[in-house]
Formats: C-alpha cells, sequence, structure tokens
C-alpha cells in the first residue's frame, strides 16, 4: 500500500530579534527537521505573510509581543478576527513575564504563551513540547496551563 509522505508542518515566526530567529531557526530544525519556516520582522509583514499563505496556512504562528509597525497584539486581535486565520493556533513567544501581559493574550484568544527560554536547551525543549501536543494545540487551555514551563 501506498501511503503519500507527509507534507512538512508550515510554521510562522513573527519576531524582530534577529538573534532570537536564528536561535528558534536552529533548534526547530533539531526538533521538526522538516518544518518550514517564515520568519517576519513585524507585524505588518505577519499580516502580508498570512495573506499570501493561501491555502497553504501555517499550522502554528510563534508571535513575540514588542515588534515594530504592528505589535504582537494587534497582530493576534486581527488573526482571532478574521474569518481566514482565527482557526490557526498562535503560540506568545515574548520576553514578557508580566502577569497583565499574559492575562491579555489569554483573554484575546492565544493557544500557548512562551516566555523565552534562557538557554538553546530550554529553548528545544519548549518547542518539542509545543509539537508533542498535536491536535491539543488548537485547542484553547485552561488558563492555569496556558504558559508553558519546561524544566
Amino acid at each position: 500500500m501506498f501511503t503519500e509522505p507527509k507534507s512538512p508542518k508550515i510554521i510562522f515566526l513573527s519576531d524582530d530579534d534577529t538573534d532570537d530567529c536564528s536561535l528558534f531557526k536552529e533548534a526547530l530544525h533539531e526538533v521538526q527537521s522538516e518544518a518550514n519556516l517564515t520568519i517576519v520582522s513585524d507585524g505588518v509583514r505577519l499580516m502580508q505573510a498570512l495573506a499570501d499563505s493561501e491555502p497553504e496556512k501555517p499550522e502554528v504562528i510563534f508571535l513575540d509581543l514588542n515588534m515594530p509597525r504592528k505589535n504582537g497584539f494587534e497582530c493576534l486581535e486581527e488573526i482571532r478576527k478574521s474569518p481566514k486565520f482565527m482557526d490557526i493556533p498562535v503560540v506568545i513567544f515574548s520576553t514578557s513575564t508580566n502577569a497583565d501581559v499574559v492575562d491579555r493574550t489569554f483573554n484575546q484568544g492565544a493557544n500557548l504563551y512562551i516566555t523565552k527560554p534562557a538557554s538553546y536547551s530550554s529553548l528545544k525543549k519548549t518547542l518539542a513540547f509545543v509539537f508533542s501536543i498535536g491536535e491539543q494545540l488548537r485547542e484553547r487551555p485552561a488558563r492555569e496551563k496556558f504558559v508553558v514551563r519546561v524544566a
């Protein structure tokens, strides 16, 4: 029986920090070697990349909050209001640990919240966790499971 090969995961990262993007790309390659990663440096470019992605929408968007031109909060709001994109899981990928920021992104409909890990190995473990939960990523977690903490 012939089974069609699985197509690579399409993943978007929206972050203006080039060092963080490089580390993310390397860690992702180790965790999901077949992933097709699109990196954009601001929210305007993210929304354009989403518009250009149809019909092959990303399986997940990793979204920084502090970006030029259009920040992550604005992008998240726009994504959740769009019938075309509202079902795409959004994982916040931020340096902020502020409870108000976390609450705001939860209330806006993000699927998970990741504080950017301090080490490369923590980043790999965090990404491995995100991809290990599979379809659960599409579901809204309870507030107490929203922030990903990987030891």
